[in-house]
């Protein structure tokens, strides 16, 4: 298995990238980073809401891997959607990362009636080479069907929830159809899959960790992931699935896991008025 996705613009992307969510202490934000990008990583997902675009640009430069060689994405969040606002937050991103530009932005979330806007404002920062690629997270059928209708530039990728218990086969295969990456956030279901009895079991018979056989079962299915630690042996462990393969029976196996069951909220249901989720 390659290491990276084309996306459909050419542009190859990591398969496997370190998720940045929640890691709040700058030392400790900037040292995960560090220690990933010297395992091997060459892809860092954060986000505005994040809180640590400034501890990924100072971990980027502060290592010996070249800027051109690490895929960099973030995401614009729901406070701040719209046209005018999009641009005005990539300029806040591109200043908080202190680079030239970003490998791939997203929506956040599809807020109702913003959504559109501010992929329009995606496409734009796109067209200006302020960004490689285009992209959208958590959205769902329905409002990749509504920016196919006005886009000039499709979405290139799609950031998802995506583990064993919610395999997302119907939406995964929509956008293959549609020429669209998936990427899996919390692909190890917030830590809920790894006791699983069949991935326990699996995971004996293959001599890895359950974290790395959910890892290649998301591989397997051409997903994306971006799993999150800041302990630096799981950081080293969660990029080495590349030397083994499940069979088909354990893949169907592993796909026979799902439950449609979601850690976060279902994209049509979030609260976006919530105060925990504004900044």
């Amino acid at each position: 298995m390659e290491l990276t996705k084309k996306l459909i613009n050419g542009i190859e992307m990591p398969r496997v990238g370190l998720g940045v969510y929640k890691m709040t202490d700058p030392q400790q934000a900037v040292e995960s980073i560090t220690t990933a990008l010297n395992a091997g990583y060459r892809a860092i997902d954060t986000a505005s809401f994040y809180d640590n675009e400034i501890q990924v640009g100072e971990a980027v430069r502060a290592s010996d891997v070249k800027r051109e060689d690490v895929f960099v994405t973030s995401k614009v969040w729901n406070d701040n959607q719209g046209y005018d606002e999009t641009l005005r937050a990539f300029e806040v991103t591109l200043k908080n990362l202190n680079m030239d530009y970003v490998d791939l932005y997203l929506t956040h979330w599809p807020k109702p009636d913003q959504f559109k806007e501010t992929y329009r404002a995606i496409e734009r920062l796109y067209d200006e080479k302020l960004i490689r690629a285009t992209g959208v997270s958590n959205h769902e059928r329905h409002h990749l069907e509504a920016l196919f209708a006005q886009a000039n530039v499709q979405p290139m990728v799609n950031q998802i929830e995506c583990h064993p218990y919610l395999s997302q086969k119907s939406l995964q295969a929509f956008c293959a159809d549609n020429n669209i990456a998936v990427t899996a956030w919390s692909p190890l279901g917030r830590g809920r899959t790894l006791e699983d009895a069949t991935i326990q079991q699996l995971a004996q018979a293959y001599n890895k960790t359950t974290a790395q056989i959910i890892l290649r079962w998301h591989l397997q299915n051409d997903t994306i992931v971006i799993p999150k630690s800041v302990t630096p042996s799981r950081i080293i462990s969660n990029l080495n699935v590349f030397d083994f393969e499940l069979s088909p029976a354990h893949m169907a196996m592993m796909d026979d896991l799902n439950r449609d069951e979601r850690t976060g909220n279902h994209p049509d249901e979030f609260p976006y008025d919530d105060p925990r989720y504004t900044r």
